[in-house]
This record gives C-alpha cells, sequence and structure tokens, in this order.
C-alpha cells in the first residue's frame, strides 16, 4: 500500500476522489490518497485504457512544448496543470531556453501545494490557484500577469476541457484565452475521445467521474476542433494523441489505446 501524502496546509477533500489525484496516480506518482487509488482503480476496470490515455498525454506534452520552443515561443500559460511529475513544461522548455516563462494554473490545492514546494525560488516559473473556467481570475493571477501578451504565448490545455462539459462553455473558454493573446500565439489540447474504447466503457467511466467533484464529457473530433476557432491547426492538425509529431511510428494498438485526439492551433 502506497503512503499518503503528507499535508499541504491546503485545504484539501479527501474524502471524495480527485481527477488531478486520479491522473497522479495513473501517471505512477505518489501525491494521491486512498480515495482518489481506489476510484481510478474503478476507473482501469470501466476502461482498461485509462492509463494509456495518461500516459500518451504526457508524451504529447512534451512534444508539444519543444515543438513550441522550436517556434520561438518562451512563454507558456498551463491550464490545469495537475500535480507535478516527471517532464513538467518548464523543464522541458528550459531544456531548449532557459530564460522561458512559464505560469503554472489549477485549482486542486493538493497540485498547487505541490508545485509550489517543487519549484522553490525559480523566477520563470509560478504557480497559481485559479479556476481555468474564470479567465480574469487567470488574467490577474500572479504568474499569468507576468506574461507579455504582446508577445507570442501558448496556451496549454492539456487533457483539462472534458471538465468543462458544456460544449458552448468550453468553446466560449477557448475563444477568451484566444482573444487575450496575439497573432502568432498557440493553443495546445488533448482530449478525450472514443477510439478504442466501447459505448459501455465510455458510460462506465463517466460513472466513476462522476463520484469526483468534476464529471467529464468526451466528444467527439469534429467538436474537439470547434475548440480551435479562430486558430490554424499546424500539420498533421487534429489527430489521435500518438499521431502527433510521434518519435517514432505509433502502431494501430497505441492510437486506439489512447482515446484521445490532440493538435496546436496557431493564432492568425
Amino acid at each position: 500500500m502506497l503512503p499518503e501524502p503528507k499535508p499541504t496546509g491546503a485545504q484539501v477533500d479527501v474524502d471524495r476522489p480527485n481527477s488531478a489525484r486520479m491522473y497522479d496516480y495513473y501517471l505512477g506518482g505518489s501525491t494521491n490518497f486512498a480515495v482518489d487509488r481506489e476510484a481510478a482503480e474503478a476507473g482501469l476496470e470501466a476502461m482498461p485504457h485509462a492509463r494509456d490515455y495518461a500516459v500518451a498525454n504526457r508524451a504529447f506534452l512534451r512534444r508539444a512544448v519543444s515543438y513550441l520552443v522550436r517556434q520561438g515561443v518562451d512563454q507558456f500559460i498551463d491550464l490545469g496543470s495537475g500535480i507535478p511529475t516527471v517532464g513538467n513544461v518548464h523543464e522541458i522548455a528550459h531544456q531548449h531556453n532557459p530564460q522561458a516563462r512559464i505560469a503554472y494554473v489549477d485549482h486542486e490545492p493538493v497540485a498547487v501545494a505541490h508545485a509550489r514546494a517543487l519549484l522553490g525560488e525559480n523566477p520563470m516559473v509560478s504557480i497559481d490557484e485559479a479556476d481555468i473556467r474564470d479567465p480574469e481570475a487567470v488574467l490577474d493571477s500572479n504568474g499569468v500577469a507576468k506574461i507579455d501578451f504582446d508577445r507570442p504565448v501558448a496556451v496549454l490545455a492539456v487533457a483539462i476541457l472534458p471538465f468543462v462539459p458544456d460544449q458552448d462553455e468550453a468553446t466560449a473558454l477557448t475563444a477568451a484565452y484566444r482573444d487575450m493573446c496575439g497573432p502568432g500565439s498557440y493553443l495546445a489540447i488533448t482530449h478525450i475521445s472514443q477510439l478504442a474504447a466501447s459505448d459501455e466503457q465510455v458510460v462506465a467511466a463517466e460513472e466513476v467521474m462522476a463520484r469526483t467533484p468534476t464529471p467529464v464529457r468526451w466528444r467527439p473530433p469534429e467538436e474537439i476542433a470547434e475548440l480551435f476557432d479562430g486558430y490554424e491547426l499546424v500539420p498533421p492538425g487534429l489527430v489521435p494523441t500518438p499521431s502527433w509529431h510521434p518519435d517514432r511510428v505509433p502502431s494501430a494498438d497505441d492510437i486506439a489505446r489512447s482515446n484521445a485526439y490532440a493538435g496546436i492551433g496557431r493564432r492568425v
């Protein structure tokens, strides 16, 4: 049995499973509680590919940040950044450009507290507690306030928009972040979608997530594409997550088990 994480001083609800802590468990982290592990295991029983989904998202994040730095981007806003694990945005970006500025944003107290402990006093990296569904609050947060919106910015929405189930709200949300940023800025999205999962598995997985404060919505690719309104998708477009600029050609099984689409759009 894994030990419980140490108290963070934040207000933490350990009576209900939390999606960020479940995701941490899927990635092999230890910042989760028994209630999260129980729900995560129920998620694996409902959809055996749940861990593949999390791993594919993390791998995309690494490739996406590396790509964006190569395009000259040196400012990143990571929405719903989650609990710190190996391969965070700042670690990837700073391998290419040590002066890149990264603003992490999450509303989960455990994620924020552990990120602050991990980041220390790095002046180019920040973490703020804010709800991504409130773009004005995000914009006013300490770290995001240091972003120069007169220059290109990359907004990262990796595995976070499924937690905004209303399609109109999700589309309005990405539009709000788009309007904060100038031409030449980017939006990166991964989103859960039905590839290998059966209809029954989707329903069962949604029932597991309904136990948490943040139920999810699976979206077909055409609905995910709507979230890029005002952006021009860079090649190869919106594709299954393992197929976006892969390090190696993914197998058909890798693609199906990811149960997600990914894309990066450039604001024109």
